[in-house]
């Protein structure tokens, strides 16, 4: 990051994004606040040049002043403390760039109405010096309300230690005052090596030996993920600073990201704790296993020895039953080591069923193109059996490759497309075929029609492979913005009350338009419904889909493609 202004600026930008995601938050999980500070600055200095420069000049103005008055309160305060009989070093400090920068804007205050710009840092001998030192400055000045936290007494998740408070220093300007041991302060800077020395000797720390055990298993993900792009994406979740702190029905505490789920918690305790998880509690109330837990509840995991794993549906990310990285690799781990060959049907098994549902035309082997890591299909369909890639991948790669073939569904009456941008036809009117009912994201060709515009339609579409006249037909593609289209999707299940409801219950919580819904009750009790959904894109489709697999008494799901031929004529469509 030092050097970083001799690359090319699209290399400073990726570098600057990649620090801010992953390096200072790391660091910051680590507790080395040296190494936070500078990197977050460097960050913003190319992230945000004009922002870094103004708070820089802004700081650079008061320069000459502040040092002398940060001269001036450091004497008073080691007067004030030697009287008082607490032995300590005082320091001056600034609130770093990036620092200032992000408190402006998670409390909505200009650069003057940051209290804690300027500083001074009180280092004493003893934990309790650490509160008298407090006494004797508020006495000196007036405490600023709101501005008091006590990290002595409720450490910060990387273990950080120390009292800040702010006052109203000598002429009216406020002033942050930090107040630390000597091994406190050894760790805010150093982090939890600096920490472990001090403990050298001691009885063990059981928070220091889980921060250590974090930081082991982050290097032992490192060593199983071969691909590097993944480890960095698999930890963002683990180190990303919004934490919850849950119990144990025995008081431990744990900690977790926000977000995280009774799973998250099970792996956490134990990896055999997650494996045989089939329940959980909270607050002593049965919960989903993809219910977030907040902060403060009690969590009860319920397991069972004569579950021999975890489910497979843990590892789709639509299902909301695991946020964290640790959980997941542990539960691709599980899947890993399973045999080779029963992973590769599985694979195979849930690539099928997908292709099947999205009504695509694709054969495994066109599917393994677009995953260009794998070089053998054996290895992409065990990849996919033990859930190294889920089906949202799948869904999302091949709405994204120019040969993809997305949604469309039989619809009863033309849609004409006015808003629809299809590039490569100049200002000619277009219109949607109602035969194939092409959607965003599908292969399309235009057919010429004589004085009524193009007809856009599926490149697969029966009408076009026939067409009489082929010369009519021309190259169009989509445009960049996506509209809602109509896709017909069949639900095979066995017929009780409520089942309908329910399917249109779960549609709705998707945020999707159900445009019409017809059921078909047959003889041996199982009944068809066909809906016709508004959806934007294959990945929606893909997760409304995989949902309504898990509605009860449902077996089948797929998208409808089937549609009568009719010859591509002036008319069609």
């Amino acid at each position: 990051m030092r050097t970083l202004e001799h690359l090319p600026r699209s290399k400073q930008l990726r570098i600057a994004r990649e620090t801010v995601d992953i390096y200072a938050p790391l660091a910051n999980r680590l507790g080395i606040g040296q190494f936070k500070a500078e990197l977050e600055d460097l960050a913003l200095k190319y992230l945000e040049p004009q922002t870094y420069e103004s708070i820089e000049q802004a700081l650079l103005r008061r320069g000459h002043h502040r040092e002398q008055y940060l001269q001036q309160i450091i004497a008073q305060v080691k007067q004030a403390l030697e009287e008082a009989g607490i032995r300590a070093e005082v320091t001056g400090r600034e609130k770093h760039i990036a620092s200032i920068v992000h408190k402006m804007r998670q409390k909505n205050r200009s650069f003057d109405e940051i209290y804690d710009v300027l500083g001074i840092r009180v280092i004493v001998d003893e934990k309790k010096d650490c509160y008298g030192a407090l006494g004797v400055i508020h006495s000196m000045w007036h405490p600023i309300p709101g501005e008091f936290d006590d990290y002595i007494a409720t450490p910060k998740e990387n273990l950080y230690q120390s009292i800040h408070t702010a006052v109203i220093g000598p002429q009216g300007i406020p002033l942050e005052v930090q107040i630390r041991t000597h091994e406190m302060h050894q760790l805010a800077e150093y982090g939890i090596a600096a920490h472990w020395r001090y403990k050298e000797g001691a009885r063990p720390d059981p928070t220091l030996e889980a921060k250590i055990a974090w930081f082991r298993q982050l290097l032992e993900w490192r060593d199983e993920i071969v691909d590097a792009q993944e480890f960095v994406e698999s930890i963002k979740t683990d180190i990303f600073p919004e934490m919850i702190y849950v119990f144990t029905p025995k008081g431990d505490i744990i900690e977790l990201p926000a977000g995280a789920t009774p799973v998250d918690f099970a792996y956490r305790i134990h990896t055999e704790v997650g494996h045989q998880c089939v329940g959980a509690k909270v607050n002593g109330q049965i919960v989903p296993l993809n219910y977030k837990l907040q902060s403060g509840q009690v969590v009860q995991i319920m397991t069972s020895k004569s579950r021999v794993g975890p489910s497979r549906d843990w590892l789709i990310p639509s299902n909301g039953y695991v946020t964290t990285a640790s959980a997941r690799e542990k539960i691709r781990q599980w899947f890993r080591r399973q045999q080779r060959e029963e992973n590769i049907a599985q694979g195979r098994h849930l690539l099928e069923q997908e292709l099947r549902r999205l009504g695509v035309d694709l054969k495994p082997e066109d599917v393994l193109k677009l995953f260009p890591r794998y070089q053998k299909l054996e290895d992409f369909l065990a990849a996919i059996g033990y859930g190294a890639v889920n089906l949202q991948q799948i869904a999302a790669r091949i709405a994204e490759h120019e040969d993809r073939k997305a949604l469309s569904g039989p619809v009863s009456a033309p849609t004409p497309a006015p808003s629809l941008r299809v590039t490569g036809i100049g200002d000619l009117y277009t219109r949607l075929a109602n035969c194939c009912k092409p959607v965003f994201g599908d292969p399309i060709v235009g057919y010429v029609t004589r004085g009524r515009g193009v007809t856009v339609h599926r490149a697969d579409c029966h009408n076009i492979l026939h067409a009489s006249e082929p010369e009519r037909i021309i190259q169009v593609t989509w445009g960049e913005t996506p509209q809602r289209y109509p896709v017909t999707i069949r639900i095979e299940g066995w017929d009780r009350v409520g089942l309908l409801r329910d399917v249109t219950t779960l549609v709705a919580d998707e945020g999707v338009n159900a445009l019409s819904v017809m059921t078909n009750v047959h003889p041996d009790r199982t009944v068809t419904i066909l809906m016709t959904l508004e959806v934007a894109n294959v990945q929606q489709l893909s997760r409304v889909l995989q949902k309504l697999e898990g509605v009860r008494d449902v077996y089948d799901v797929r998208r409808e493609t089937l549609a009568t031929p009719t010859p591509v004529s002036d008319d069609s469509g």
